[in-house]
């Protein structure tokens, strides 16, 4: 079997941990049952030998499949990495995703995106790139009593991401640990209703108001500087028409969306700017994960 999954932008400003949305760069992986365990990685990662060793795809999976089979049974994993590790674009959430999505299938249950998403709740607590990750398009989630709930909007062909890539890693532990303990009503209540007009926003198609409901107040002036060239990223995407300037997850990818036709103008004059850091042009994703063969 072949499963392609996702690269997922998260938080979109103020909707942290909660918005998320996929874009049209995959990792890939390929199964075919045999007698003995093999791993090939091509792309990220190729050069770690512990992920060979310690994969974390492969404990997932191989965990998933005892439980829904009570056997244990050998595989060989061909893991095709486009998703840039460390740098806020969705790279463990697709981990995630595939191995409990590949489990099901190769047990020869019915691949349930709703199942898939609760259970990978267990090995990432927060939704916001696990969602995309499996619906596609922009989500907007919550998790009540344990279980995760998504709304969904599709986002249309007129819109692109210009993601920019810096050659630092960011960790997510690394960055949560610059958040505060704790925050003030007024913060909390921007987060609120920003979050609450960005979703509105994508729910009507008004893309020329997000610039404004992009605006955090609760992780990204406390992440950011940790690259303090994120600040003239944005400031150079809103200058040349960017719709909305984000961390992407937790860094150190900085997400822009834009109009198609606008695209190649705004990456242009961001690599002209920032000529050590990736400028990637993207689609956008409306499926989320798909097995592609089986």
């Amino acid at each position: 079997m072949k499963i392609l999954t996702p690269a997922t932008s998260a938080n979109l400003g103020p909707g942290f941990d909660t918005l998320g949305l996929a874009i049209k760069l995959y990792n890939e992986v390929v199964i075919t049952k045999q007698n003995f365990r093999s791993v090939c990685i091509n792309g990220e990662g190729s050069d770690k030998i512990g992920l060979k060793k310690n994969n974390t795809f492969i404990l997932i999976f191989n965990e998933i499949l005892s439980q829904l089979t009570g056997e244990q049974m050998e595989f060989r994993f061909n893991f095709t990495n486009n998703i840039p590790f460390s740098r806020g674009l969705g790279s463990s959430s697709s981990v995630i995703v595939a191995a409990i999505a590949s489990a099901y299938h190769m047990a020869g249950f019915k691949v349930d995106k709703s199942v898939v998403l609760n259970k990978a709740l267990k090995y990432e607590s927060h939704p916001d790139n696990i969602s995309p990750a499996v619906w596609g398009g922009f989500t907007t989630n919550l998790v009540h009593n344990g279980a995760v709930y998504t709304q969904r909007a599709q986002l249309g062909d007129e819109l692109r991401a210009v993601v920019v890539i810096p050659d630092k890693p960011m960790s997510t532990k690394q960055s949560r640990n610059k958040l505060p303990k704790s925050y003030n009503m007024i913060d909390t209540v921007n987060n609120v209703s920003h979050a609450s007009y960005l979703t509105a926003c994508f729910l009507k198609k008004d893309y020329l108001s997000l610039k404004i409901a992009c605006i955090d107040k609760m992780h990204e002036d406390y992440r950011m500087p940790l690259l303090p060239e994120l600040y003239d990223v944005r400031k150079i995407a809103y200058e040349n028409g960017s719709l909305m300037s984000t961390l992407s997850g937790s860094g150190s990818t900085f997400f822009n969306l834009v109009y198609r036709d606008d695209a190649k103008k705004i990456a242009d004059v961001l690599k002209q700017s920032f000529p050590n850091f990736r400028v990637e042009i993207y689609e956008f994703d409306n499926n989320g994960f798909e097995i592609v063969q089986s």
